[in-house]
């Protein structure tokens, strides 16, 4: 039996071999708008027209691929099948078709609610830095301004900015005075940024997330985006994903069997779930997170404000809250640790 003829896809046109030698082919047109839809195809994982053409001609031969777009009814998988002919071309014209199709994959893909996310994480570096910093000022501060212990850093800050007399213990040398209020000057500087940051989320988020904005409010709906890792990705996640966003460590530990399934994570700060009864939070945040999933995938539409999400909650509470708190969840047994040796389990 010989060997199966091969077809070979290039960009330049589908081409079929017997041996190394072109018994067939279908060439592509090689303007801007046919390069275009074959790129498009191939990125798709589906055979371009001249692919297909060629592939209508196989009657009831058998054909081997290198190529897994092309393997169908009579043509095998063959890695070892040769590589399409070189038959020339200018190879810039095939480059420039790559660059439109990655500049337009590049922004069917792009999620503006990327710059959401990066403020809330500079938020998070910023809370950070001014905690050691603030934290460092006040220790030094209270060395010869003994009042400014237990205060807080920005009142430590501001009392060295502010004072300029020298007490007994205070520190004589003008370039550690100088250094000191420089720390007081930064702290304050990043309170003003972070104010600056968080005004900056408040008024982009019912502009990226106008649903998000309504049923969570501009904090909680940024934290949520960014712990999602985006737009994009949290209108994909279940609501079951979605109630637990923000306690991974505490799922993990489930997970492990050293304790109970979380029943919220983010969510836990909406003042619906945060202000009822124990036994309540969990039903809450179910309802909640079925809203948020909803909502998430609006957003991500590009949709306009729909009242009925909160509404919907609102009544969901609303009914929760009739019911009583009920029972809470069960206290569950501890698990003794396997003894050392394994033997022992049989006995």
């Amino acid at each position: 039996m010989g060997i199966a003829k091969t077809i070979a896809a290039a960009w330049h046109g589908a081409y079929l071999l017997d041996g190394t030698t072109v018994v067939r082919e279908v060439r592509a047109a090689l303007d801007d708008a046919s390069l275009d839809e074959a790129a498009r195809r191939r990125a798709a994982g589906a055979a371009t027209r001249e692919e297909e053409a060629l592939l209508d001609t196989r009657g009831n031969e058998e054909w081997r691929t290198r190529d897994r777009r092309l393997v169908r009814g009579g043509v095998v998988y063959d890695p070892s099948a040769p590589n399409a002919p070189d038959v020339g071309g200018d190879p810039t014209v095939h480059r420039a078709a790559l660059f439109r199709e990655a500049e337009r994959a590049l922004k069917a893909t792009w999620d503006p609610s990327i710059h959401v996310e990066e403020a809330v994480r500079a938020l998070r570096d910023l809370d950070r830095a001014a905690n050691l910093l603030g934290e460092r000022v006040v220790s030094w501060v209270a060395r010869d301004y003994p009042e400014v212990e237990g205060g807080t850093p920005a009142a430590a800050a501001e009392v060295l900015l502010q004072r300029r007399g020298a007490l007994e213990f205070a520190p004589t040398d003008s370039a550690i005075v100088d250094a000191r209020r420089q720390l007081a000057e930064l702290l304050r500087a990043i309170a003003a940024a972070r104010a600056k940051v968080d005004d900056a989320v408040r008024a982009s988020v019912p502009v990226h997330v106008p649903n998000l904005n309504r049923l969570l409010g501009p904090e909680l709906a940024a934290r949520l985006v960014a712990q999602a890792g985006g737009l994009d990705r949290l209108a994909h996640l279940p609501a079951s994903t979605v109630q637990v966003l923000g306690a991974e460590r505490a799922f993990f530990e489930h997970l492990r069997g050293r304790a109970p399934p979380p029943r919220h994570g983010l969510l836990f700060l909406h003042p619906a779930v945060q202000s009822s009864p124990r036994p309540q939070r969990g039903k809450l945040a179910r309802a909640l997170a079925a809203k948020v999933a909803i909502a998430a995938r609006l957003d991500r539409a590009g949709a306009e404000v729909n009242p009925a999400l909160a509404a919907a909650f609102d009544a969901r509470r609303a009914a929760i809250r009739a019911a009583g708190p009920g029972r809470g969840r069960r206290a569950r047994p501890r698990r003794s640790r396997p003894p050392l040796d394994r033997a022992a389990q049989d006995r």
